[in-house]
């Protein structure tokens, strides 16, 4: 073969490999953009299903990142007593309801509870959403606190046994004296033993995973594209939101009391709580809120409690405030109109009074004459044009006396300068 064609097929076998390597990298391409869109479609199975995780299949073996996570839960974060979403386009504030028995209460109460609820659901002018959550009662903190309580209990139980004993042997009570030691000693000592039943009772509650507790809630919603084209910021939004969530929450709260439901704004770490057993409900049993929290997983939300309290303050002072100024203006108004109409009463006392004594003798004409009556009546007009003259001269008088003030003052004035 000649140097030519030796050429010519290595430059064909060389096309060749190419032409081979071109193809096998596209396959390689398509077979991982089918991979990828496998794994994005089997991504919510396995954030949402605890079958899979519990069975260890190869599901099982796949790591959580932030973003499916934050998807998952559907909120950004808690801050100032809100709930933020959709990335501070939407913010939450919830109120918990206190129930009343109603099957308990009498026809007249039942439908003054009605009527209640009837004006609340008139008065409302934005949208709720009604919420209720059932909880496993968990009574290991209140165990922990009887458990306390009675050790306190015996603690001065034994202090007061010892005491007892050695005023008895002393002799220096008489019997009525140790009776009433006795009586005291014997109280406290049925106290105790009322503790340990109930600690006891208690502790049997809590092995029964069947006693359950409803929560009853009120989710109000606030979307800042309520306030229009506007250039805030969110920092702005946000306070614009709190103040807007809190007056609504208030006004719920009081339109609620009339039906007797009593109601209260759920802070930070209530909401941590309520959404952690709403995504959390069977492992919340063995690992509470206060645990998780102990244990540093406390980072999908944030807590600003003084700047809360001074926002709750500054709008709770503002209110106060207007509500003194209004009972001030209104008040004022009043006094003003009954000090006006009593200077008017004393400005015309005098004819109320000459009009009223020529009614009494009008009305006593026939026992004192007609002509008494006529003379008198004469006179009692004298008296009144005469008073009226009077009062125009002093009128008279005082206006001739500002008058000839106002004459001095620039006299006054021209002798003051060349002084």
């Amino acid at each position: 073969m000649t140097d030519n064609q030796i050429t010519q097929l290595l430059t064909y076998l060389l096309a060749f490999m190419l032409s081979v390597f071109v193809i096998l990298v596209i396959v390689f391409i398509v077979v991982k953009i089918k991979d990828n869109k496998r794994k994005k479609q089997e991504e919510p199975e396995t954030i949402g299903g605890k079958g899979n995780l519990a069975s260890g299949s190869n599901v099982a073996t796949k790591g959580y990142n932030k973003q499916s996570i934050n998807k998952f839960m559907e909120f950004d974060k808690i801050e100032d007593n809100m709930i933020v979403q959709k990335n501070g386009n939407r913010y939450l504030m919830v109120i918990e309801c206190q129930g009343v028995n109603y099957d308990l209460m009498s026809s007249m109460e039942q439908t003054s509870v009605e009527e209640g609820f009837i004006q609340f659901l008139n008065s409302l002018r934005y949208p709720i959403q009604i919420y209720v959550q059932t909880r496993t009662v968990n009574l290991e903190n209140s165990i922990a606190n009887y458990k306390r309580r009675v050790d306190e209990v015996e603690s001065n139980l034994r202090k007061r046994e010892a005491e007892y004993e050695s005023n008895r042997q002393s002799g220096l009570f008489n019997r009525d004296e140790l009776n009433a030691q006795f009586y005291e000693l014997t109280k406290l000592r049925n106290l105790y033993e009322y503790g340990k039943d109930i600690i006891y009772n208690t502790e049997q509650m809590s092995l029964n995973k069947n006693v359950l507790n409803k929560q009853y809630y009120i989710i109000i919603s606030y979307y800042p594209s309520e306030l229009g084209n506007t250039n805030f910021d969110k920092e702005e939004l946000k306070n614009i939101a709190f103040s807007e969530l809190y007056t609504r929450c208030q006004s719920t709260i009081a339109a609620l009391s009339a039906s007797g439901v009593n109601g209260k704004i759920l802070d930070s770490n209530s909401l941590v709580e309520l959404l952690y057993m709403a995504y959390n409900r069977d492992e919340a049993e063995v690992f509470g809120l206060d645990k998780a929290l102990a244990a540093g997983y406390d980072e999908l939300y944030s807590t600003a409690p003084e700047v809360i309290e001074k926002k709750i303050a500054a709008l709770d002072q503002e209110i106060e405030n207007k509500a003194i100024e209004k009972a001030e203006d209104v008040v004022q108004k009043v006094r003003t109109a009954k000090e006006r109409k009593l200077q008017e009463r004393e400005n015309n006392m005098d004819i109320i009074i000459s009009e009223m004594a020529k009614m009494i003798i009008q009305d006593n004409e026939p026992y004192i004459g007609k002509e008494v009556a006529k003379d008198a009546i004469n006179e009692i007009s004298k008296e009144e044009q005469k008073g009226e003259t009077e009062e125009n001269n002093k009128n008279q008088t005082k206006e001739k006396e500002g008058k000839n003030n106002e004459q001095e003052k620039p006299k006054r004035t021209r002798r003051a300068r060349t002084a």
